[in-house]
This record gives structure tokens, C-alpha cells and sequence, in this order.
């Protein structure tokens, strides 16, 4: 170990490989243990030396034996150079210390993975006339964000405009006392009026840009979702959803991890009618309500927390977007024709 690197290191783990372990080449095994990370990404930090057994360095095709101690550590993503543009934003609440801003679908929150404008990050830099947000080192390329929604997902979002700030609201993240509820339109009826979904989730590691539901708790980090019934129809379901975690498409994995995706949501099967033995009637109408949704039907309604600065208890609710609206007012049509 350097300890002068350390400060520019984001990334850090120490791994002893089991007794049980078969010899098995030390980049396969990484990928496998560190289902979030590429392997081409461990490959490269093993062939520039960021990654030893034992303390010293190895090749990818070098095979693991039991009892090694394996030391991982990966740079600090190269800075972005967020560049103000003059996209429209509606802000619910703003303050010297934060703001709460409505993302509409179709906005990402930041740059990254080949998206390099058009963000709500470019859009809250023109809006605070070069102003700098906060930012960590381990949020360097997300400054002032303490959550985030996905790119397609609509709703409420807090960003923290000076340090003191982020660091309070990320705490509050952190510990799980920040309010978030979100409405949700799924394929199906959800067996009772409510329930809870525990279960930890992991990246697939046969498709990087999904994730898994691992509810034995043998991988990923642990998730919970509180949900509810709000109203049934024949084809879907809207159900309001309360998250007790927030992890990285934590709604959209549970929901599908229960047989009842979000509509609309091509990446885990929301995009196709879900419902078993449908007529050729409600065939169709399920794919015109997918015409009328073809994002994943998920709009963060509800955000609460309290100010870091002024320890006032805040709740924001944003109306439900246009084309969720649509979605349902389609559907209670529809059962009111059925009927």
C-alpha cells in the first residue's frame, strides 16, 4: 500500500479468498465477488498495479489460491466538465441553502455513460448563474446531488446549493429519514392492499445495466419497499410506494422481482403485457395503454426532510405527469366499458 496514492483512490477492498476457493484466474474471480464493477474495469487497475495478492502486483490470468489477501483500489473518476445550458426547470422551492426541483421524464440527473448535456446538473448551472454546488470526492461528478431518480422516472428531488447543506441532507439520506413516496402503475392485481418487499439487490451480472433481486440476501446491499394499493383495474394496478432504502433502481427491481413491473419499463419487462391468459380484447387495450406509457410509470410525488440549516421540517408533493394521467384515465375507461 502507498499511503501517499490513498487521497486519490475512491474505491478500496480487501478480499481473503475462502480455503474452499478452486484456482480460478484472479479477474473472473474479482468480477464475480464485485458484481459492480466491469471486469474490463478490474483488468485495466490489474494491469496498471492497483490490484495485488498478497502485496504485490499480478497479471488478470493470475490464479487465486485460498488464503490470499487480495487489495483493490481504483482511481477517482476523471472530473466532468459540467457546462451551463439554458433548459427549463420547474423548481418547487428554493432557498440560499437548497432547492427542490419537478424533473420531467426523458432528463438524466448528471453526465456519465455517454450523456454529456441536456442533465438537470447542466440545467441547475445556468439557473444559479455559475454558481458552484458542493461536491465530495466521492460525488466529484455529481456536485450538490444527494439522491437521484432515473433518467425516465419523473418527481421531486432536493439539491444542496453550499457544503454545510449537502452533508446534512446526505446524512439524512444515509440514515433513512428522509421521505420519499412515489405513485407507480404496474402490470396486474398485487395479491392484499399492501406489503413489503425485502430483498437485496445486486447488479445482474449477465447485463450491467440492470440489477437483480436477491431476496436469500446472498448478494447486493439490502432493500426494502413499502407499497399500497391506491386503485385496481383490469389490466394494471396503481399502487403509491414508500422506500425504506434507496438503492439503484430499487422500485422498478422489486416491483418486477414480484411479478408486477412497472408498465412501460422496457428493462425489466414492463414494456409487454403481463396478465396470464388474456382475452384478444384486452390484448389490445394493454398495448394501447402502452402507447399511452411507454416510460416506466414511476413519478416521485412526495419528498419530505428536514433543513439542514434551519431544522424546519419540509414536505414537497408534485402533481402527477401528463402522461401518467392519461394512462389512468384510459384504464377507468376501458372498466367502465368492460362493465
Amino acid at each position: 500500500m502507498l499511503p501517499e496514492e490513498e487521497p486519490e483512490l475512491y474505491e478500496h477492498y480487501h478480499i481473503v479468498v475462502d480455503a474452499g476457493q478452486s484456482p480460478i484466474r484472479i479477474d473472473k474471480y474479482l468480477a464475480e465477488r464485485l458484481t459492480h464493477l466491469s471486469r474490463s474495469r478490474l483488468q485495466l487497475a490489474i494491469e496498471v498495479g492497483l490490484v495485488t495478492v498478497d502485496g504485490a502486483p499480478v497479471r488478470p490470468s493470475t490464479k487465486v489460491r485460498p488464503g490470499q489477501s487480495i487489495q483493490v483500489r481504483l482511481p477517482y473518476p476523471p472530473p466532468i466538465d459540467l457546462v451551463p445550458e439554458p433548459i427549463p426547470l420547474e423548481i418547487v422551492y428554493e432557498d440560499e441553502y437548497l432547492l427542490v426541483v419537478n424533473k420531467p421524464a426523458g432528463m438524466s440527473c448528471h453526465p456519465g455513460a455517454g450523456v454529456y448535456s441536456g442533465t438537470l446538473l447542466n440545467a441547475l448551472l445556468h439557473h444559479l448563474r455559475g454558481e458552484p454546488l458542493p461536491a465530495s470526492e466521492q460525488n466529484a461528478a455529481r456536485p450538490g446531488l444527494v439522491h437521484r431518480i432515473d433518467k425516465d422516472t419523473t418527481g421531486l428531488l432536493v439539491v444542496a446549493k453550499e457544503e454545510r447543506t449537502y452533508y446534512g441532507l446526505a446524512q439524512q439520506f444515509f440514515a433513512h429519514t428522509a421521505q420519499r413516496r412515489y405513485w407507480a402503475l404496474v402490470w396486474g392485481s398485487p395479491k392484499g392492499e399492501k406489503g413489503t418487499i425485502t430483498a437485496h439487490i445486486a447488479r445482474d451480472p449477465h447485463e450491467r445495466k440492470r440489477y437483480r433481486a436477491f431476496p436469500d440476501g446472498s448478494q447486493g446491499k439490502h432493500a426494502v419497499t413499502h407499497w399500497r394499493v391506491v386503485q385496481r383495474f383490469s389490466l394494471a394496478t396503481w399502487i403509491e410506494c414508500e422506500l425504506e432504502t434507496g438503492r439503484t433502481h430499487q422500485i422498478r427491481v422489486h416491483l418486477s422481482h414480484i411479478g408486477h413491473p412497472l408498465v412501460g419499463d422496457k428493462t425489466y419487462g414492463g414494456d409487454r403485457p403481463r396478465i396470464p391468459l388474456l382475452s384478444a380484447r384486452l390484448g389490445q387495450e394493454a398495448h394501447r395503454l402502452l402507447q399511452k406509457m411507454p416510460r416506466q410509470a414511476l413519478h416521485a410525488y412526495l419528498l419530505g426532510f428536514t433543513h439542514p440549516i434551519t431544522g424546519e421540517k419540509l414536505c414537497f408533493e408534485a402533481p402527477m405527469p401528463s402522461d401518467m394521467k392519461e394512462a389512468l384515465a384510459f384504464l377507468e375507461s376501458l372498466d367502465r366499458i368492460l362493465k
